[in-house]
């Protein structure tokens, strides 16, 4: 793995851990001596970081940690909802009704919830849905989706946002049940499934969205 990769890892980790919390500047010579890295491969991981809207960049004062809010999540999802249901329609003819990978990433949904396993579920989920763009063949789609950030995105607005996991189990075997039957309609519910995790739920007391959670 490239060295650039690798320091991204480590900012996503110390993000996600809450090392670094929104406000804090992330220092580029304190990451690079802390990693026994020079600073051009630090400096090119936060740049990742800024294209991922974590950190925002400012002339002479270096890397700070976004402050994220609801409206983030507003924004984004449509977005992946539109990719991810046009992924569908596309992959639902390459995969010709075989949805092996899809039932066992399925299946690791269900065994996380099970667990009460927050951190495999978003792992789970997260391969679940690349899956589906991956299967659609098109190395744009998949790269633009990627773009997204959605694992780091969905670890955040749960410790940030105390947003629930939506881990609706039954969606996502619909889903797969969809492909297999090579539905025609798959990329409507893959659109409002993506959707559902930030539509019809209340708002906690401080206005953080809250996202179902399902079984």
């Amino acid at each position: 793995m490239p060295l650039r990769e690798q320091i991204l890892g480590v900012l996503l980790d110390g993000l996600i851990s809450g090392r670094w919390q929104p406000g804090d500047r992330i220092v580029e010579r304190q990451v690079a001596t802390d990693l026994n890295v020079s600073q051009a491969p630090v400096r090119e991981a936060l740049r990742d970081l800024e294209g991922l809207r974590l950190v925002s960049s400012e002339p002479n004062k270096g890397a700070r940690v976004r402050d994220i809010g609801p409206d983030d999540l507003l924004e984004m999802y449509p977005v992946r909802a539109a990719l991810e249901g046009l992924a569908a329609s596309l992959a639902v003819d390459r995969l010709d009704g075989d949805v092996t990978a899809l039932h066992r990433h399925a299946d690791e949904i269900r065994k996380a919830a099970d667990l009460g396993d927050v951190g495999m579920q978003v792992r789970a989920g997260v391969a679940f849905h690349r899956e589906i763009v991956a299967s659609a063949g098109n190395r744009v789609l998949l790269a633009v989706w990627e773009s997204l950030g959605i694992e780091v995105w969905t670890n955040l607005s749960i410790r940030l946002l105390r947003t629930e996991l939506h881990a609706n189990v039954d969606d996502h075997i619909a889903i797969v049940e969809a492909f297999a039957r090579r539905d025609p309609n798959v990329d409507t519910l893959v659109r409002e499934h993506v959707m559902s995790y930030c539509h019809g739920s209340p708002t906690d007391g401080r206005g953080a969205k809250r996202l179902r959670r399902n079984r």
